[in-house]
């Protein structure tokens, strides 16, 4: 069975903004098994209201969100990104409560996080995380 991926929000703002051009064949290959997190979502909405032209991200957000399914952040994911970042505080390697929701969401679906930020996520004890956005092997 292929893997199923959970963006992160670093990974969707790279797309908005132009920068996600190494992601981008990784998307076209995981068509239809890639999903974003209603906390990502929240994080999106934030950024649209801090902007400068709101209607403009409004409509650049929607655009891309319309391309993969959004999944509710609930009861299981909740209970996961506690584990998470209780866990990872108890190690002296705590990661940002953002960080925590989004890893204990995947986790918790048995989602593969797709990253930028895969020094802290890579500490999480069950998360696969793979970073689309690095430089592909043969590229460097």
């Amino acid at each position: 069975m292929s893997s199923l991926y959970l963006l992160d929000t670093n990974v969707l703002i790279a797309l908005l903004r132009g920068n996600g051009v190494a992601a981008r064949p990784r998307l076209r290959e995981a068509e239809g098994r890639v999903a974003v997190s209603t906390v990502s979502e929240m994080e999106l909405e934030y950024g649209i209201e801090r902007s400068e032209d709101p209607h403009r991200n409004r409509q650049a957000v929607d655009d891309l969100l319309s391309l993969v399914d959004v999944l509710p952040f609930d009861g299981l994911a909740a209970m996961h990104a506690g584990r998470v970042r209780a866990r990872l505080a108890a190690r002296g390697t705590p990661i940002g409560p953002y960080d925590a929701l989004l890893a204990g969401h995947a986790r918790s679906l048995g989602l593969v996080m797709v990253t930028n930020n895969v020094r802290e996520l890579s500490r999480v004890p069950g998360l696969e995380v793979e970073d689309w956005l690095a430089e592909a092997p043969s590229d460097r």
